[in-house]
């Protein structure tokens, strides 16, 4: 159950601000002076104009064109400063947050909801910038109102102002029961937000497999479901938001009714003078707008309460894959690598490698062969640390991977995938991915040996031409020739290939092949396989079962034992 609000955990992101959250509550303080002469003005110019003096009036407007400029300026200095320190916050929170979600390990994003993060990161920090800017800027010089004029007022006439606020206990109780309910009902609009976010996410991501399975009817329908629990969810916040303003109201409504009561009474009785009253009344009129504001701040502040709670529930799940205190930079590699004892599960019971041991040598080329669920995947993806095992070692060139940096490591290990993601951006941009200084000549040269530069020159852009959105405006072919140029000007030792061939053209699987050649030449090379007709060149095919080596040998010789292997290839090239 929760105990503490979130919002304590922003304090950190206000310090670095606090010179200009200072100069805008000077500003603040300046801008509140005037509220109480405000209303002194209103009662001396009543005077003026029922005793028809012109020149004590022109006076009057004198003096307060002189104070409404002051206001204006300090307040036009408390709004920008307000703004310039929230917006702020508001970016230090999403680079946060942002830098966050980078060192969280791939298992955590393999379970998210992309919609969900996306909505965080935005809509969910932005109301977090907007709670801090009305604390500032509309709560704080409300409550500061409050305070000079009730003080004016008081000091006017104290029983009428007492009589006045007799309510004011009951509004504050409603007030906070309000807040609880919008806080409530904010929580699950904005899950329901963020549930219709994902399935938008999901979908777009999907809608090729979508239109080929005729499945427009159901998306509409599943869509049409979350947007009306969504419209559900916000309703109820909505309506809590109405009754509160009707019965403040309401209330605000019968503290006037007996003002003015109690006020006929005081000048009847001779403590208050008419003069007096008309500056009280317009006292109590200054009062209205920093009350409904405060009011409708509480609500917002609890609605961005549900927005704060998402945000530190993000920051507070720590990354499975972290660097050791004092961790070393991995020196340049000959490409050794040796798996010791691991075990590995992605979850207690179901266990995927068991006292898994492999030696490969530098330059040795390991195929992986199994069925799925083997793992095959798991086993190379430990290598770059994605996942740590539960138990054992894995060494390269002796070294054990968890003491050196996660930078050091990855960056002398080339993955090449099955299905190549491109993000927008240019050609070389894309080559030169996880770079943020490269030469074009080097790039180049990377296309080159990859089998891409022609393609590239072809375009009209060359280089610089912009890849859409996952690389929409190239073919698979090109794109898995992008991605094999990106490992080539990385340089790794070590490189990973997840069957990079499978889903091409002969032509173009042929341009693929022979690039992956010169990439693999004089490196250590995992390839895992699902076409065993690319496996046949390696050194040594290793055939997995439920997380162990049971065949260990060249093509050749696993044909040649006739088992586990030999029955793969018979299977795929018998049909």
């Amino acid at each position: 159950m929760k105990t503490r609000s979130t919002y304590w955990q922003i304090l950190p992101y206000l310090r670095p601000q606090k010179q200009t959250i200072g100069k805008a509550l000077a500003c603040t303080v300046v801008f509140t002076i005037f509220w109480p002469i405000i209303a002194w003005l209103v009662g001396e110019t009543a005077k003026f104009i029922g005793k028809g003096d012109l020149q004590g009036f022109a006076q009057i407007a004198a003096l307060s064109a002189i104070i409404f400029l002051i206001r204006g300026t300090a307040q036009y200095g408390q709004d920008t400063l307000m703004a310039k320190a929230a917006l702020t916050i508001a970016l230090e929170i999403r680079k946060k947050v942002y830098s966050h979600l980078q060192k969280l390990n791939i298992g955590y994003f393999e379970t998210a909801k992309t919609g969900d993060l996306s909505y965080r990161l935005t809509e969910d920090i932005d109301r977090i910038g907007e709670v801090v800017n009305k604390f500032f800027h509309q709560f704080i010089p409300c409550v500061l109102q409050l305070i000079a004029v009730l003080g004016y007022m008081i000091y006017l006439n104290w029983q009428l102002t007492l009589g006045a606020l007799i309510i004011a206990p009951l509004m504050a109780i409603l007030i906070g029961w309000f807040g609880e309910r919008l806080l409530s009902y904010s929580r699950q609009s904005q899950n329901r937000i963020s549930d219709l976010s994902a399935l938008l996410t999901e979908v777009f991501s999907g809608i090729r497999l979508i239109k080929a399975f005729v499945a427009e009817d159901y998306e509409i329908a599943r869509f049409a479901e979350e947007a009306e629990q969504n419209r559900r969810a916000k309703y109820l916040s909505e309506r809590i938001k109405a009754l509160q303003f009707v019965v403040v109201g309401f209330l605000e409504a019968m503290s006037v009714i007996l003002l003015f009561f109690l006020g006929g009474w005081q000048i009847s009785q001779g403590n208050l003078t008419g003069t007096q009253f008309i500056s009280y009344i317009a006292g109590v009129a200054l009062l209205i707008d920093p009350i409904a504001i405060t009011t409708a701040n509480y609500g917002d502040f609890k609605q961005g309460e549900a927005s704060s709670d998402r945000i530190f529930e993000l920051l507070a799940i720590q990354p499975a894959v972290v660097e050791k205190s004092g961790a070393i930079e991995l020196p340049h590699v000959t490409g050794k690598v040796e798996y010791r004892n691991i075990n590995f599960a992605y979850n207690s019971e179901t266990p995927i490698l068991q006292n898994m041991s492999l030696l490969v040598l530098p330059g040795e080329m390991i195929a992986l062969v199994g069925a799925s669920g083997a793992g095959k995947t798991t086993l190379v993806n430990l290598l770059p640390r994605f996942y740590d095992p539960q138990a054992g070692q894995i060494l390269i060139d002796g070294i054990d991977i968890q003491d050196v940096t996660l930078n050091t490591l990855r960056r002398q290990i080339g993955i090449v995938p099955q299905e190549t993601i491109l993000f927008s951006g240019t050609i070389a941009q894309n080559i030169a991915f996880g770079q943020s200084y490269y030469e074009l000549k080097d790039v180049e040269k990377a296309a080159q040996i990859a089998n891409a530069h022609q393609f590239i020159t072809e375009f009209p852009d060359g280089y610089q031409t912009w890849v859409g959105e996952r690389g929409v405006n190239l073919s698979g072919g090109q794109k898995q020739r992008i991605a094999i140029a990106r490992a080539v000007l990385l340089a790794p030792r070590i490189l990973i290939l997840d069957e990079a061939t499978s889903a091409l053209d002969s032509e173009s699987e042929g341009l693929v092949q022979e690039a992956l050649e010169r990439l693999m030449r004089d490196r250590t090379v995992f390839i895992i396989a699902h076409r065993l007709a690319t496996v046949r060149r390696a050194d040594r095919i290793l055939v997995l079962e439920k997380g162990r080596i049971v065949e260990s040998g060249t093509h050749e010789e696993l044909l040649e034992k006739g088992d586990r292997y030999a029955g793969y290839y018979a299977q795929q090239f018998s049909q």
